[in-house]
């Protein structure tokens, strides 16, 4: 399944195969054991093998990867992936981006701050960027008083995003 394309013309899987390449090279097994369910990456979003495989190919066709070498020990011959320059600034431009919609936290933001913290980069201006971003949608949903039950939720919500985003603001800041 993809999910929505991004305005950078990458969907949120393509990013998460390119944040994980960022890493170092590799081959397409590698990442999909990453993206798998029980991979550190794969908690937040889980990409199957023919996804990343998929992404894989995308990224090669954007510019944004590059076949690094070929292996092959007993087993089948893999093709090991290394990202290019111009994916290397289309990741980071993604990961300083602000997601627009609460709703965009669960996976794209949690997406970022997990890649981010994998790369060992502080995410903190990404966090302060998305309080502002949110700012005024917090504050909306925040005051809306409505019995009406779509309202509560998204009230609840933004409620439990801004908590979220102190916390985590608190929690790198110090670090």
């Amino acid at each position: 399944m993809e999910w929505k394309v991004t305005v950078a013309g990458l969907s949120v899987t393509e990013y998460a195969v390119l944040g994980v390449l960022a890493e170092q090279p590799s081959h397409g097994f590698a990442i999909a054991k990453e993206l798998a369910e029980g991979g550190e990456v794969g908690r937040i979003l889980t990409v199957g093998r023919p996804l990343v495989y998929r992404a894989l190919d995308r990224l090669v066709e954007g510019g944004f990867a590059t076949v690094a070498r070929t292996e092959q020990d007993a087993g089948p011959r893999r093709v090991v992936y290394r990202v290019t320059e111009q994916g290397r600034r289309r990741l980071q431009e993604w990961l300083a981006e602000p997601v627009g919609h609460v709703r965009d936290m669960r996976i794209d933001l949690l997406l970022k701050l997990a890649l981010l913290c994998r790369s060992e980069v502080s995410p903190i201006a990404l966090i302060r960027a998305q309080k502002l971003t949110l700012r005024e949608t917090l504050a909306a949903l925040g005051d809306t008083g409505s019995a009406d039950h779509v309202e509560l939720w998204r009230q609840h919500n933004a409620m439990a995003a801004a908590a979220y985003l102190d916390d985590l603001e608190h929690l790198y800041d110090r670090a």
